[in-house]
């Protein structure tokens, strides 16, 4: 048992760290902890998703917080923001649909950050994003250890199950961002 408390609890931190700074791959963490649950028992499935959608929630606020006090001056510095007229389109378009947008942009290589930072730029206070981004975490934290599960669900061994978890993960997300920037251009 404190064997699954240390491997939640480093999920947890793990996918927190990420959301803060993008670079750890969170989505291949939830799945491979996933399949790994998968062998041990089918509550451990669900406890890796709430660890998943935890460690999200709280790397989402603190990354939140950090673009509500310095996000202008980052957008500014970036370019990103050139007219008012831009953010005003995207604020309007995120405040019709708060929690697709978020978790949309969790699911998408690279989106997040600039929908936190738009987000927080328009104004959008916290208990509406609090809110709003409860239900984008969980749900994002189901699909990647819904990954793993089918990962540790098709091999008997939990270190292929593994495997084919991280290696989903990756290719999808290769795919996305393939196909993001083919549309971009």
């Amino acid at each position: 048992m404190n064997n699954a408390i240390g491997v939640l609890t480093s999920l947890f931190a793990l996918v927190a760290f990420g959301a803060v700074l993008p670079v750890v791959p969170t989505g291949a963490a939830v799945s491979a902890a996933a399949a790994l649950a998968f062998h041990q028992h089918s509550l451990m499935v669900v406890l890796v998703v709430l660890a998943g959608a935890a460690g999200a929630y709280l790397g989402d606020a603190v990354t939140y917080v950090a673009c509500r006090y310095g996000g202008e001056k980052l957008a500014r510095r970036l370019r990103w923001l050139r007219n008012g007229q831009r953010l005003d389109g995207l604020a309007a378009r995120l405040r019709e649909r708060e929690v697709s947008v978020l978790l949309i942009s969790r699911l998408v290589p690279g989106g997040r950050i600039p929908v936190l930072l738009t987000i927080a730029l328009a104004g959008l206070g916290w208990r509406r994003f609090a809110l709003a981004n409860a239900p984008a975490c969980g749900l994002w934290s189901v699909v990647y250890a819904a990954f793993g599960v089918l990962g540790g669900s098709i091999f008997p061994e939990p270190w292929q199950g593994v495997l084919v978890a991280v290696v989903i993960v990756l290719v999808v997300t290769q795919v996305v961002a393939l196909v993001r920037r083919r549309s971009g251009d």
